[in-house]
């Protein structure tokens, strides 16, 4: 009995982490299915050869990136800099003020 006990918890060690193999892979395959599933709904009306090359073009896209990073206040004044040239006096002080702002 006392050599039983081991292998008994040996056993459900290995199925609890043979269950969390299979949960983390469903978890990587959906992501797949809902691409998947959003390119077929694009695709509605295409067929044969225009749908498949639709279809390998989408599922192969990179997502989009969420929002664009803000610039820093180095680059906005550079950026306003440039958008500047030409003004001078208060025009180009009042130009400035409201670029940076942005």
């Amino acid at each position: 009995m006392k050599q039983l006990l081991p292998l008994i918890a040996a056993m459900g060690l290995a199925l609890s982490l043979g269950t969390g193999a299979a949960y983390a892979a469903d978890s990587a395959m959906t992501a797949q299915q809902s691409k998947m599933g959003t390119c077929n709904k694009e695709a509605a009306g295409k067929k044969g050869d225009e749908r498949k090359a639709f279809m390998k073009n989408c599922l192969s896209a990179k997502p989009m990136a969420a929002a664009p990073a803000k610039m820093t206040q180095q680059e906005k004044m550079k950026s306003c800099n440039t958008e500047a040239a030409g003004k001078k006096g208060d025009e180009r002080k009042a130009f400035m003020s409201t670029c940076l702002k942005k």
